[in-house]
């Protein structure tokens, strides 16, 4: 598998939880998809700086949309592993 398939595959699924887990605004979306590609992408330190060197947006923006943003990351997360993993005992 690729690089890029594997990137592809990754963002199709934060993009299935992301449906299951509510009021998420647009805004919030696109950057955290870009900041899950750059994740895959930065080999080194990964901090606000970082991401808007290497991402689409700033720094200012990546600070405020993650610093201001309401998610339920559980259930982020709980969507995520409950594809992949099976049985009564999960941990995230």
């Amino acid at each position: 598998m690729t690089k890029e398939t594997l990137l592809m595959q990754y963002q199709s699924e934060c993009l299935s939880a992301f449906k299951s887990v509510a009021n998420i605004h647009k805004p919030f979306e696109k950057a955290f998809m870009d900041t899950m590609k750059l994740f895959m992408a930065i080999p080194d330190r990964i901090n606000f700086l970082q991401l808007g060197r290497y991402g689409c947006f700033s720094e200012q923006t990546y600070r405020n949309l993650f610093e201001h943003e309401t998610f339920d990351w559980f259930a982020f997360n709980g969507s995520i592993i409950s594809k992949h993993l099976t049985g009564k005992r999960k941990a995230i």
